[in-house]
């Protein structure tokens, strides 16, 4: 190739190899046995150069290669580099990584649960702890030159997202950013933003995997390719799925629904019996003996159930499936014991550990976060070494640690999304399918979904085609990070940083096609007032009239309904436990026996707390046996007791046998009594003296007397529609518009009627919330400000400090929390009464929870758990007591720890118990399965 060059060309491409050589990128290129590709030589380049850059590339791309090359600079230049990562699990990852290639001298580590060698030049660390040291204004700070943000489309998420923005903004601008992502389809919008807020950002997006990735279905017992074989970025469905799909929708025969005087044909049974004998979801067993055959494992099936998970283990072993030989099993059982020693046999009994260990010697396991940690990590590492092949796991894997297979399995495109069963997104369809086909190892990854009834391949084929993930803010003010503001920067600095979040950017940019939606809307008027206008007189003023009378007979009708509602109400918060009802419509309608009023604690007329309860929800047990809390909607009409009957002690609302025999009392004792029918009183719109106004204002009308009135009105009607939503429009529009520094405003209003700030002095008590990081930070400042954790002991605190963290999987729908008695139950008391006030202040000062800043109510739901496992309680019973998975139990207490350190290093050192008996509540948790949990 180089002889047909000429002299100068040959000496150029010297000269550019000899540049190339002194850079960098060269010897950092010689550490690596494989060649980079194209997108991450293109940022190490930039990097290299001095700007910051957005990597954003799939799953599986080697875009961290880009973050390690940041290291490389940091240690090259003597700077320091910090590596962070969104959860702990990729924290302890990372350093063990950068560890072995760096040397443990020089890589540190920082999460909440460890810190090892902090002092080092690259520090790997969760991304809340560098927002901590940021605030704090942390020594560690000095000499910083790279800052990488693994993972860094976390962003999004609505609980943590908005730390990653902080730190964005508030890092110094000397700090160089690395960016690394998943394939957003937005990154140029991200890039833009980064650019303002950091300097000088190139945004690298590289679509390409890889390994390539195979799409399929599996049906029966055939796998069919979803796409054609064929040129084009487009590809085409397979045909033979499209074909089974129409003659799995045509199916004729159905036994139950003979024609009448007609018998079904043989032939036609038969054709039926052929097709359905074609067409069927394989058993969780099935796919795992088809995928070994086809030499397609290790897999992950994603099942979006913890129990579906370990349900499927126990299928495949029932099955009699093993995938491990005998020397496998041995290493396996070897490395099982290793990792476990430290946990005593009593505690793994409890742990269900015999029958984990036998599904990982046949190579099977599940993992999802209900699982201790300690077991993950050793699925994690067994799976790695592919020692495990077949793995069963929630969603949570898709987004965590560096575990590809070389196959995923999905079992359903459908997934409870904690309010109803909803598709899921393109976005999480190729985040789940991104761990298919691993680098160096697979020439091709397999992404296969199980054929399911009224499956659509073209829909299918839409979630596997398409690259739609946005990266949405989460970004909201605290309370906390408004004290923190202002003691570093003053309130006026403060609002100005905050108007340069990611979040403020994208609201922007959205006015631009609203603004212009506006201008098109104005111009529609125009037109509906030219063709509404009436040669007898003006129209525009009898449409009005025709709008007033519209709007006072719905005003009457909603008085009228809200009338109703306030007396249902008042008759549900007069209702006691042992009342005897008539639930008048809903599902639940028919006799009901009231277990629990469902009256909120503490409630006082117009309390914001009772708004958001909708009112009473009382918990009732109907005569069909089933215990539900209900709510105001099923009482239209007021209800009355019909009768009253005494609830034995012994009743537990879980339990069968218990709920039959008191359904069986309930109808013995009320079923026959027939509840009076309620008679609807005369409307209010019949007697009101504005209606009768109006109507006489339009008859008198000169317009009312034309014969093209409707049509007119039509064209009035549609006038009035558009102008509605314009002026809508027009508000959003105002509301878009600095609606973080609005937000910012309200809570320093708040926080300054508290005295927690002075103008731009913040004061001692703003000082401890400024330490105390949280969802409810305020409430726990509140809390040590009035001394209700004062003379707990440290299992007491342990369990009011629960509340602060923890929130139930599932809405409530049972009977009130066990709580320890005594002092703990005063002190819990006296939590939600301070969160009450908190909440009223809330909403006075127009702090709105339902768009994710204030307070929420604290849930008492772990109290019990935290108590009796900080009293020295054994882990069986606890977890008997707790009704929640050993995962769950642990990471709470990990969390209960978290805020207990936080509020040792807050309260006053003088004068107070509260520190010391934190700190010793620490103690007292960290034992057992929690202390040997290396991650949470």
């Amino acid at each position: 190739m180089t002889e047909d060059l000429s002299p100068a060309e040959r000496y150029a491409a010297a000269r550019e190899r000899a540049v190339e050589q002194a850079t960098a990128l060269a010897g950092f290129r010689e550490m690596y046995e494989f060649g980079l590709d194209p997108f991450q030589i293109e940022a190490c380049r930039a990097l290299e150069a001095g700007k910051g850059v957005l990597v954003a590339a799939p799953t599986g791309s080697g875009k961290t290669i880009v973050g390690e090359f940041a290291v490389h600079l940091a240690l090259l230049q003597g700077r320091k580099c910090f590596y962070t990562t969104p959860i702990k699990a990729l924290s302890n990852q990372k350093y063990a990584d950068l560890s072995k290639r760096y040397g443990a001298d020089k890589v540190g580590l920082l999460t909440g649960d460890n810190s090892v060698n902090s002092d080092a030049p690259v520090v790997v660390m969760t991304t809340e702890v560098l927002r901590n040291m940021l605030y704090a204004g942390s020594q560690s700070l000095l000499n910083l030159g790279y800052v990488v943000m693994d993972e860094v489309h976390y962003l999004s998420d609505r609980f943590r997202g908005a730390v990653w923005e902080e730190v964005i903004i508030h890092l110094q601008e000397s700090v160089t950013l690395v960016s690394l992502s998943a394939t957003v389809s937005n990154a140029e919008e991200f890039g833009d933003w980064l650019d303002t807020v950091r300097g000088d950002t190139q945004v690298i997006v590289s679509e390409h995997r890889p390994v390539p990735l195979f799409q399929h279905v599996l049906a029966g017992r055939r796998m069919y390719d979803l796409f054609e074989e064929g040129e084009g970025r487009r590809k085409a469905v397979n045909p033979d799925l499209t074909r089974m799909a129409r003659m799995e929708a045509s199916r004729s025969y159905n036994p139950r629904e003979r024609r009448k005087g007609k018998m079904v044909r043989e032939a036609d049974r038969e054709r039926e019996r052929r097709q359905r004998s074609r067409i069927w979801t394989p058993g969780r067993p099935e796919v795992i003996e088809r995928l070994d055959s086809e030499d397609l494992l290790p897999a992950i099936t994603f099942i979006f159930s913890r129990a579906a998970c370990e349900a499927a283990v126990q299928q495949c072993l029932h099955a009699g499936l093993r995938l491990n030989g005998e020397d496998a099993r041995a290493r396996v059982r070897e490395i099982v014991e290793e990792r476990t020693a430290a946990i005593p046999d009593e505690d793994l009994h409890v742990l269900g550990y015999y029958e984990w260990l036998e599904g990982l010697e046949r190579g099977i396991a599940a993992h999802h976060a209900g699982m201790l940690p300690t077991f993950k990590e050793v699925v994690e590492e067994l799976f790695v070494r592919g020692l495990v092949r077949a793995v069963f796991a929630t969603e949570t894997l898709a987004l965590g640690i560096n575990m590809p297979a070389r196959s995923v399995v999905l079992e359903k495109l459908v997934k409870w999304n904690g309010e109803q069963h909803a598709d899921i997104t393109p976005g999480e369809y190729t985040q789940l399918t991104g761990r298919a086909g691993r680098r160096g190892i697979d020439v091709e990854g397999h992404a296969v979904v199980l054929w399911q009834r009224a499956m659509s391949p073209e829909h299918l084929a839409g979630l596997a085609g398409t690259r739609t993930y946005p990266l949405r803010s989460s970004f909201k003010p605290s309370y906390n990070m408004a004290v923190n503001l202002v003691e570093q920067f003053g309130r006026h600095r403060s609002r100005e940083l905050l108007e340069t979040s990611f979040a403020q950017f994208q609201a922007d940019k959205s006015v631009v096609g609203i603004s212009r939606q506006v201008q098109k809307n104005e111009e529609g008027l125009e037109g509906y007032k030219a063709s509404m206008t009436c040669h007898l007189g003006d129209f525009e003023e009898y449409a009005r009239l025709r709008r007033e009378l519209k709007d006072r007979e719905t005003e009457l009708a909603k008085q009228g309904a809200n009338q109703r509602r306030a007396a249902a109400a008042a008759a549900l918060e007069k209702l006691k436990p042992g009342d005897i009802i008539h639930v008048p419509t809903g599902k639940y309608a028919g006799l009901a026996l009231v277990l629990d009023p469902g009256i909120p604690a503490g409630r006082v007329n117009g309390h914001r707390g009772f708004e958001h309860q909708d009112g009473p929800r009382p918990l009732v047990l109907t005569a069909e046996r089933q215990v539900k809390r209900l709510a105001s909607m099923d009482f239209p009409v007021p209800v009355e007791t019909l009768e009253r009957m005494r609830i034995p002690k012994s009743f537990n609302a879980r339990s069968p046998q218990s709920r039959r025999d008191l359904a069986s009392a309930l109808r013995t004792k009320a079923g026959h009594i027939v509840p009076e029918r309620h008679r609807k009183g005369r409307a209010a719109a019949a007697d009101d003296r504005e209606i009768a106004r109006i109507r006489t204002e339009l008859r008198a009308h000169p317009c009312h007397g034309c014969d093209e009135r409707e049509d007119h009105a039509r064209w009035a009607e549609r006038y009035y529609r558009l102008r509605r939503d314009t002026v809508q429009l027009e508000r959003r529009i105002e509301g878009r518009t600095n609606t973080i520094a609005r937000t910012f405003d309200r809570i320093v209003a708040l926080l300054t009627e508290m005295d927690y700030l002075r103008d731009d002095e913040v004061t001692q008590d703003g000082k401890r919330l400024a330490r105390l990081y949280g969802e409810l930070d305020l409430l726990a400042s509140e809390c040590l400000r009035e001394g209700v954790w004062e003379g707990l002991s440290p299992a007491e605190l342990a369990a009011c400090v629960s509340a602060l963290v923890f929130e139930a999987r599932m809405a409530d729908d049972a009977l009130a929390p066990k709580l320890p008695s005594g002092k703990v139950k005063a002190s819990l008391g006296e939590m939600v009464r301070i969160w009450g006030r908190l909440d009223a202040l809330e909403e006075e000062f127009k702090i709105n929870q339902a768009e994710g800043v204030g307070q929420r109510e604290p849930d008492l739901g772990f109290a019990w758990s935290a108590y009796m496992w900080a009293s020295g309680k054994g882990l069986d019973e606890v977890l008997r007591e707790a009704e929640m998975p050993a995962g769950d139990f642990v990471r709470w207490c990990k969390q209960v720890i978290d805020v207990l350190g936080q509020i040792s290093a807050a309260a006053p050192r003088e004068g107070s118990t509260v520190a010391k008996n934190a700190r010793k509540a620490v103690d007292q948790l960290l034992r057992g399965v929690v202390a040997y949990s290396s991650v949470g």
